[in-house]
């Protein structure tokens, strides 16, 4: 399959288990598990991706590795390795998306306050697991041990 119809195939699925998180309200277990059953299908995805990069690729240029910069560039520059780490970034975003509904709920932060974090988790991760963590202190209960 030609890696441009793997990476649409994997952003779509990723945007069906955003979408399923955006309608958590509805059924928060439920649809959680679901845009988590979307994760563990990305992670297969990612692990199949690695295993046919590192059997049936060339192999990674002279100097790639994570030790540096310049490793990591040399890393990505073939499209099956760029293809990979984007589908890892579809998989942990995901799931921390996943992980944000799920902790608002368990610290009573009512659903529309969430979804900026998730905008924000699905297109810079990190900023938005930082948004979801400041609004989880400032208004968050705590979690219920029961």
């Amino acid at each position: 399959m030609p890696l441009e119809q793997i990476f649409s195939i994997a952003s779509g699925v990723a945007m069906l288990g955003w979408l399923l998180l955006v309608l958590a309200p509805f059924n928060r277990k439920l649809l959680v598990r679901g845009a988590r059953i979307v994760v563990a299908l990305l992670c297969g995805g990612y692990a199949s991706l690695l295993a046919h990069a590192l059997l049936a690729g060339p192999g990674a240029p002279a100097g790639a590795g994570f030790g540096s910069l310049e490793g990591v560039s040399l890393l990505f520059s073939a499209r099956g390795a760029l293809l990979a780490g984007w589908v890892h970034y579809l998989a942990f975003d995901l799931f921390v998306g996943s992980w944000e509904v799920e902790n608002a709920g368990a610290h009573g932060i009512a659903h529309w306050l969430v979804l900026p974090c998730l905008f924000f988790t699905l297109m810079a991760g990190p900023v938005g697991l930082l948004l979801y963590l400041l609004l989880r202190a400032t208004i968050g209960k705590p979690a219920r041990l029961a």
